[in-house]
């Protein structure tokens, strides 16, 4: 007798679907519920922002306690292959009294490390006293430097920038001078003083427009042992761009120091009338937060001093009306007489430089009773002395409190589909 056939027994679930269903029932987090996109161009942008301020965390370290921040406002621009010098603007340093508590004075460079003095083998950059010394100058010295001048309860920083251009581009370094027709003058060869190693040895070479001077001329006269050129008679054809070389030797090697000189010539009736002649360019860079001293130098020739004004305007507003709290002023008058003629020069004062200051047209006016003359001149953000080591610790925060929010999330949401799971 056959057996009556039975139903199928059903199989009792094996291992691997117990462990497939235990999986689905246990919350785990899954790389699949980021928003990646999103993720990724966040990450991005922080990641561009510490990495910036790590430039910057020397800086800090070296002036994140001064009480004294200035940035120079005139450009240093030196050929590549001469010898160059920059020197720490004395007047920044009003506050430290370094004569009852020494001083100590340091350079960096782009926020990098310090520059040390030379020895005996001396490097190509080195410091001395105030004066960083550069024998020879290259293109890659380019850059912002910093003096940093402190004692045991005051320090103070100044930014100067240098450029350093090809040999070919002469052109961009340009020092102006004038002189009146009908009269005798001299062209000076500018910043030599720290070059001059024996007055009775210099001998400068002269050129004008690039053709070399005729020693046998008698118009021209460049007498050994000065940095002076004689003009006899000077014409309106005079003016041009002249230029003189100096050599210098130093530890056995001789190098060229080239300076160029706008030389511009007036009638004698602008003799007495204000000539502005620095600031001679249309921008001045300036840190933000930090502190500006830009000059007006007005060349006022034989007239006398008292005849003339000098002020500074703010979008055709007088300074002292326009900033009532004196954060931009005008500093105290200086009257001054170089190769036998007269100038006043006025500073503006920023203390600090803000934002605004770099949408504002700010100029400088001199006048008296034969002329008025106004500069216009703007103020350009440069390297900044913001603490962006500081500002850094904000960002990555944040980057980090979304993260841990879009975590939270998706964590949250697979813990949800996990418990429907284990209930059905």
């Amino acid at each position: 007798m056959k057996a009556l056939p039975t139903a199928p027994q059903e199989k009792p679930p094996g291992k691997r679907m117990q462990n497939q269903r235990i999986q689905n029932a246990v919350p785990h987090f899954s790389l699949s519920c980021f928003p990646w996109k999103k993720m990724a161009g966040l990450l991005f942008i922080c990641t561009y922002i510490v990495d910036a301020s790590a430039f910057r965390i020397q800086r800090m370290e070296s002036t994140e306690n001064c009480q004294d921040h200035t940035t120079y406002f005139k450009e240093f621009v030196a050929l590549k292959g001469e010898p160059v010098i920059l020197k720490c603007p004395s007047f920044t340093f009003k506050h430290l009294d370094c004569s009852n508590h020494p001083c100590n004075l340091t350079w960096s460079k782009n926020d990098s490390k310090t520059i040390t003095p030379g020895g005996d083998e001396e490097p190509r950059i080195w410091a001395q006293g105030d004066a960083l010394w550069f024998l020879p100058a290259s293109l890659e010295d380019s850059g912002q430097y910093i003096c940093i001048l402190r004692n045991s309860s005051y320090c103070a920083d100044v930014s100067i920038h240098l450029r350093v251009t090809e040999k070919t581009d002469v052109t961009v370094i340009v020092y102006k001078q004038i002189l009146f027709t009908f009269t005798s003058g001299k062209l000076v060869c500018p910043d030599l003083e720290d070059f001059i190693q024996k007055e009775t040895d210099l001998e400068l070479k002269w050129y004008k427009d690039f053709v070399p001077l005729d020693e046998d001329n008698a118009k021209f006269k460049s007498l050994k042992g000065t940095h002076f050129l004689y003009i006899s008679s000077v014409s309106s054809k005079d003016s041009g761009n002249y230029i003189c070389e100096m050599s210098f030797t130093h530890g056995g090697t001789q190098y060229n120091i080239t300076r160029m000189i706008q030389l511009q010539t007036f009638d004698q009736e602008k003799r007495v009338s204000p000539l502005i002649v620095f600031p001679d360019q249309k921008t001045t860079l300036a840190a933000l937060d930090s502190k500006l001293i830009l000059p007006c130098k007005v060349f006022i020739g034989s007239s006398k001093h008292l005849d003339t004004d000098v002020g500074w305007l703010a979008n055709d507003t007088y300074v002292d009306i326009i900033y009532k709290h004196g954060r931009v002023t005008k500093g105290e008058r200086l009257e001054i007489v170089e190769n036998d003629e007269n100038y006043i020069e006025v500073p503006l004062i920023f203390d600090p430089v803000r934002v605004i200051d770099f949408y504002t047209d700010f100029k400088c006016e001199a006048l008296n009773s034969y002329g008025r003359q106004v500069l216009p001149t703007r103020v350009k953000q440069g390297a900044s002395s913001f603490p962006w080591k500081i500002a850094a610790i904000p960002v990555a925060l944040t980057c980090l409190i979304l993260g841990g929010l879009c975590m939270h999330k998706c964590w949250k949401r697979r813990a949800g589909n996990g418990y429907a799971i284990a209930k059905l």
